[in-house]
């Protein structure tokens, strides 16, 4: 499977395909809709006419965060700085609820223009100015570690940021953030902050269309996984073996864990983050199986560790071990981490049927569509390039399933 070349993951994707805005109504976009053989089109809103009755979705429940943050030198020199992760406190909701100094792991644009010294930009929260400090502190591998102050102790960073902040759009959206893309590069289901990338597969999703899908039987469940920039990062090397996938942060509470069990057989991910969160939990439930998974050990899943196995192991089993982990440690939650690539040749256990846009060629977003698909992911874009579907986190959408024949009800 390290043997694949990225080559042969590639297409051509006109600039004019990639949606630089999102449609007026979320669920008006179109729905490419694949059922292990033949592919067809209608509009997302209708999504529930091509669900498996008493399928079991299971959404990214993350938020974006204004995480981009514009600063100006005396000199005239722009500086932007995109907070990744917390690094101090190290919890998202720790350090997003901090009213004192927290650490970021950032990214910084036109670094080279700060030498070094405290950058200053002036905000307004609540109808009061304000200052907000940056510092850098020290190199964080490819990042930096960033020290953010502020005056007012009664705002917490998250209000700091949302006051002054940018919302985060994907590289290849060529334009400035906008007033509206303050809500609509958000899921109408976001809860908890964090993120500086949307699951945009749930994008389409109304609270119409989801009340509407509850009426149909079609349950849900919760996981959330915080998106970080690395979901864009490109595959540069000719063989997916040199490719490093980046590590995110996710938690799922023991109700989701119940809920997968009663569904199994029947679950579809909404977006690629909790495809690749389920199938991590997967194997992290082989590790509490196993006794790999203890109270002092960390929580994670590497990337390629899932192709040594050699032993199957039923999905129930793997859960209730995970199940029992979680309850020996007596918490509600558990919260781990996954590097996990999915590329051609893995074998799903935890899905039934995935929603997702349309992803960069040579990308391992569509490595996973891939294996998924098999080599029809050749006959699916091919069909949403003729049929002029849009590309990209505001594009539209597809529901692909393996086949309704296999899907348990």
């Amino acid at each position: 499977m390290q043997d694949i070349k990225i080559d042969e993951y590639d297409y051509d994707l006109p600039e004019d395909r990639v949606a630089q805005h999102p449609l007026p109504e979320r669920d008006t976009s179109k729905l490419l809709f694949y059922d292990g053989k033949a592919v067809s089109s209608d509009i997302f809103r209708n999504i529930g006419n091509y669900l498996p009755p008493g399928s079991h979705l299971v959404f990214n429940n993350t938020r974006v965060i204004s995480a981009r943050l514009l600063f100006r030198k005396e000199s005239g020199a722009l500086i932007e700085i995109l907070c990744l992760e917390p690094l101090f406190p190290h919890s998202y909701e720790l350090s997003l609820s901090s009213r004192g100094p927290v650490e970021w792991k950032c990214i910084i644009g036109n670094l080279k223009k700060w030498k070094g010294g405290v950058l200053a930009m002036q905000f307004s929260a609540g109808g009061k100015s304000d200052s907000l400090a940056a510092e850098r502190i020290c190199s964080e591998g490819e990042a930096w570690r960033v020290r953010f102050s502020w005056e007012n102790p009664h705002l917490s960073f998250s209000e700091v940021i949302e006051a002054s902040g940018h919302i985060p759009l994907p590289p290849y959206i060529n334009r400035e953030d906008e007033n509206e893309d303050r809500f609509r590069y958000q899921t109408v289901y976001s809860e908890i902050k964090g993120s500086v990338a949307a699951p945009t597969a749930g994008l389409h999703f109304t609270d119409r269309l989801l009340d509407s899908l509850h009426k149909k039987g079609i349950s849900r469940s919760n996981i959330t996984l915080h998106i970080g920039a690395g979901t864009f990062q490109p595959v540069r090397t000719p063989y997916i073996s040199g490719h490093t996938m980046h590590r995110e942060r996710f938690s799922v509470t023991a109700g989701t864990i119940e809920k997968l069990l009663e569904n199994h057989g029947r679950t579809v991910a909404v977006g690629t983050t909790p495809v690749r969160t389920l199938e991590s939990l997967y194997w992290l439930g082989v590790k509490a199986l196993e006794g790999r998974l203890t109270e002092s050990s960390k929580s994670t899943v590497n990337q390629w560790e899932p192709y040594g196995e050699d032993r199957e192991i039923p999905v129930s089993e793997s859960l209730n071990a995970l199940k029992n982990h979680i309850s020996n440690l007596g918490i509600r939650e558990l919260e781990a981490s996954t590097s996990i690539i999915i590329v051609p040749g893995y074998r799903f256990r935890m899905i039934e049927g995935i929603i997702t846009n349309f992803h960069q060629p040579r990308s391992t977003l569509l490595l996973l569509v891939s294996a998924w698909t098999g080599n029809d992911w050749k006959k699916i874009y091919r069909h949403a390039l003729d049929k002029d579907f849009r590309f990209l986190s505001y594009g539209d959408s597809s529901l692909l399933l393996k086949s309704i024949k296999n899907i348990r009800i």
